[in-house]
């Protein structure tokens, strides 16, 4: 198995990446950069990995195949550089970059170096963004003309309790809004998503928002894409849906209506339904993001030097030039009252 090590041991590490490479069958999870010390240590701990490293040179130098980059959003082009420097492979988290100038970087970067970087969108492996692919590609609904992509809710809720019990602004969610809110760090997998399925490029964007708190990004955000093929693409996204509620709920909702019928996905339900006009087809799904086949996914490029459904690194600086500039758009029309 090829030696793989991952740099940034934070909560969609713990969730996500970190269990996908222990149990992986064609990974060996070699070693673990942080620079916490508590996280550090409970990633090693927990995941059984032999070495974990605070010193980039360190980590890099043990012994590695390819690297995984799970780091905040902030730490990902210079992780790139120093994957670079150390000629190594990258799967990078999404969003790629915190600028298109930055996902430039790392392009010309690894490019130069001839080494493959790859984007995280974790969601092209899921079991129901894998068979919509399958519908549209046999024409289950005629010709894909419109997509509705909504994921509302209230990124892990606004407060929480700091160590003397004094209820504080949660501290993932504020971190998520000052790099960017609700469509730079998860739109970015809508607009990728829209792109893959259609096969077809966004020509034309417009972003819109509206605020609940008063941080620089909209905290509920909508962007309204044209593809060259005359499909259009709406996605909402929001952190403040049920934000303050004692019982929050969310909505996370897929329809992609065609000349000939609808495909609907409800992410609650894990119900994914065809309604077209030789009948109405109900599929069941495995819901939950696919690490696993992400990572196999990651170990078959390699191998083959084919991408196969993973998001290349243009892709990822793709995504994020529309959820910046989409969240820019919003913010320049903002109207400021009181």
């Amino acid at each position: 198995m090829k030696k793989i090590g991952l740099m940034g041991c934070g909560t969609v590490a713990g969730y996500g990446h970190l269990p996908a490479l222990r149990d992986s069958k064609v990974w060996d999870l070699h070693a673990v950069f942080e620079p916490d010390p508590a996280r550090r240590a409970a990633a090693q701990e927990k995941f059984g990995v032999p070495r974990a490293f605070d010193n980039v040179d360190a980590f890099f130098t043990s012994g590695l195949d390819a690297v995984a980059i799970t780091s905040p959003a902030p730490c990902h082009l210079q992780n790139v550089r120093d994957a670079v420097r150390y000629g190594k492979p990258v799967l990078c988290e999404k969003p790629l970059a915190m600028t298109e100038q930055e996902g430039r970087e790392m392009l010309a970067i690894t490019q130069a170096a001839n080494l493959p970087l790859f984007t995280g969108f974790t969601y092209r492996f899921g079991d129901e963004a894998l068979k919509i692919k399958a519908l549209l590609e046999r024409g289950a609904v005629g010709i894909l003309r419109t997509l509705r992509l909504v994921y509302i809710w209230n990124c892990h809720g606004r407060y929480e309790l700091d160590a003397a019990g004094n209820r504080i602004e949660q501290r993932r969610r504020e971190g998520r809004m000052l790099e960017g809110g609700p469509m730079v760090d998860c739109g970015v997998h809508d607009i990728d998503l829209a792109r893959w399925w259609t096969k077809s490029e966004i020509v034309r964007f417009e972003g819109m928002g509206s605020w609940v708190q008063d941080y620089a990004a909209p905290d509920h955000v909508w962007v309204h894409m044209d593809h060259a093929n005359g499909a259009h693409t709406m996605a909402e996204l929001s952190f403040t849906y049920c934000h303050t509620a004692k019982e929050p709920v969310h909505k996370y909702l897929y329809d992609l209506i065609g000349t000939d019928g609808v495909i609907r996905y409800d992410g609650l339900t894990g119900i994914l339904e065809v309604r077209s006009s030789e009948g109405t087809q109900t599929i069941g799904v495995e819901q939950g993001k696919n690490f696993g086949d992400m990572y196999n996914g990651f170990a078959k490029a390699l191998e083959t030097g084919l991408p196969g459904n993973l998001a290349s690194a243009e892709d990822g600086m793709i995504a994020t030039r529309i959820a910046r500039k989409a969240t820019e758009d919003a913010i320049a029309k903002r109207i400021n009252v009181g």
